[in-house]
Parts: structure tokens; sequence; C-alpha cells
């Protein structure tokens, strides 16, 4: 195989893989039922007038299947994660009790579950679109480079394939996300 061309298709499976891990940072965010400090991954914090992640400025962690204790390491911070928790929006009631801030994770309603199954899909669509970039830069590259047509047509083959095989993978990450989220 052409230099070039084992360049162009590891370029693109370089992309691929890069929107293959996004899709998987993106739908841990997306909740399943069961508390996880990772759902507070978005919450940012107003720390001395920049804006910080919750995880630089407290302790995140679960202590049963059902609540997130957050302990911030410095108690003036409890009132700037309680806004920031509220602020990111993502339907907690955060309790501070002086100490500790206490997140009750309430289980998903029916109506709820269908929302976070169709945020999933949302998340999976641009990570195939994504893929789908990468193929179309790819497909590009290859036709610009020098080699004989035959080994062209080769290449857009082996990306072709390259892509269906990820297109794949992020519809078996959807089932497996969706499984979860409709489990009671």
């Amino acid at each position: 195989m052409n230099e070039d061309i084992k360049f162009i298709i590891d370029t693109a499976k370089e992309a691929m893989d890069a929107a293959l891990k996004h899709l998987e940072k993106q739908l841990i965010n997306i909740r399943a039922g069961k508390a996880s400090p990772a759902m507070l991954g978005s919450v940012m914090v107003d720390y001395y007038g920049s804006q910080t992640p919750l995880s630089q400025v407290a302790n995140v962690n679960t202590p049963d299947g059902r609540t997130i204790s957050v302990q911030p390491w410095e108690k003036s911070m409890l009132q700037e994660i309680e806004r920031g928790i509220m602020h990111a929006n993502l339907g907690f009631n955060p309790m501070n009790n002086g100490e500790t801030i206490i997140i009750n994770v309430p289980p998903l309603t029916e109506e709820r579950r269908k929302d976070l199954a169709k945020q999933a899909k949302a998340e999976t669509e641009d990570a195939k679109v994504g893929v789908r970039n990468a193929r179309k830069e790819a497909m590009n590259d290859i036709k610009k480079s020098d080699v004989s047509e035959d080994l062209q047509g080769n290449a857009e083959i082996d990306i072709q394939s390259l892509t269906d095989s990820y297109v794949k993978k992020i519809d078996e990450i959807l089932d497996v996300k969706e499984k979860e989220i409709m489990t009671v």
C-alpha cells in the first residue's frame, strides 16, 4: 500500500476514534437511574472569579445508589457549589447542611427516561456525523493523491468499510445505553 494512502486511512481512523471517545464521554453524563459522580461532571463553579469544574473545588462521591455527596475543600464554597448545581440545570435539588451538599437522585419517570433516550440518540447521531465527516475528508484526500486509480478505488473501499464498522459500533453503544436508561 502506498504511504500517502496509508497515512490518509490512519488519519481517518484517528478522527473516527475521536468521535467514538467523545460519544462515550457524552453518554456518561446521561444518567440512567443510579447516582454517579459523573452526573455532576458538567457543573462549573465560580471559584474566586473564574469558572472551575466542580471536581476541582470539592470531593464528589456516592454513598449509595440514590445519593450524591459533595464535600467542598473550602466551606466558603458551599453556596457557589449549590448555585453551580442549580445553574447546570440537571434537575437536581441540592440540600446544604452546612458541611456538605447532599443530592437525592430521584427515580426516573417514564417520560424522563424517553427524553434521556432521545438525548442519547441525538449524541449518537452527532458521533455518526463526525465519522462521516472523517470519511468525506479521507475520500477527498484520496482523490487528490498522486496514485493510480486502482489504488484510489481500493483505498475508498477501505475507508467505506472502516466507516461502516464505526457506525455499527456507535449503534451498538446506543443500544446498550437505551437498555440502561429504560431499565427501571
